[in-house]
């Protein structure tokens, strides 16, 4: 018999995820067993699996479960794959990429973020996950391409340097525009490097950092 959590957990899956066109049963079944209740800030525990995007500080938030199910069947990630992930957050989100893929490299820019989401990661048993400190948009080296790219957090327009960050062939998800109308879209790399993209559907989240639309000055 399912635990009280663990119902509530499963509710999320088939009441949130499944009715927002998430369909793919790898990515269903990941979200039933990952506990996303340990990655959630303590403060918002008993909110873990409510449809809602939650606050984990730096004006951050923790993507709403519809949006991370969406984005984790967008990506149709491969046993074997090598994933980069900009934004880790509280970690939850890389959990899900290292039971779906074969490796995630996840770069985050806040430090305390960062050494939280190793302890939660290491406390889930997460072995295939890697941690790193840094800006990717500014000053984040990527020595070999990935099989896929995943942007945690909003983008004002794509990055020229994150094009680099892809094999040929890969995939990038990015949510780009401008708020409160932007888009999830999937960016793919042909052979001769051309990228082309489809659009997936409308959300809102933060900005990355140094990832924001340009200001604008008024008289």
């Amino acid at each position: 018999m399912l635990t009280t959590t663990e119902q509530a957990r499963q509710n999320m899956v088939e009441n949130q995820v499944r009715t927002w066109e998430v369909l793919d049963a790898r990515v269903l079944d990941v979200l039933r067993d990952v506990r996303r209740e340990d990655f959630v800030p303590a403060r918002h525990r008993n909110l873990a699996f409510a449809d809602i995007a939650l606050p984990i500080g730096h004006d951050e938030v923790m993507l709403k479960p519809v949006v991370e199910g969406r984005l984790l069947q967008a990506l149709a990630l491969q046993p074997g794959e090598k994933v980069l992930e900009v934004g880790t957050g509280t970690g939850f989100l890389t959990a899900c990429i290292a039971r779906l893929a074969g490796s995630v490299v996840s770069v985050e820019l806040h430090a305390d973020f960062a050494e939280a989401a190793r302890a939660k990661l290491a406390a889930a048993q997460v072995r295939n996950a890697k941690v790193e400190t840094a800006d990717a948009l500014r000053d984040f080296d990527v020595h070999e391409p990935f099989d896929a790219v995943v942007l945690g957090g909003a983008v004002w327009s794509l990055p020229e340097r994150a094009r680099d960050w892809g094999r040929h062939g890969g995939r990038l998800l990015a949510i780009v525009g401008e708020s409160p109308a932007q888009q999830a879209t999937l960016y793919t790399r042909s052979a001769d490097s051309r990228w082309s993209s489809n659009s997936l559907f409308e959300t809102d989240v933060p900005y990355l950092r140094n990832a924001e639309p340009p200001r604008r000055f008024t008289l």
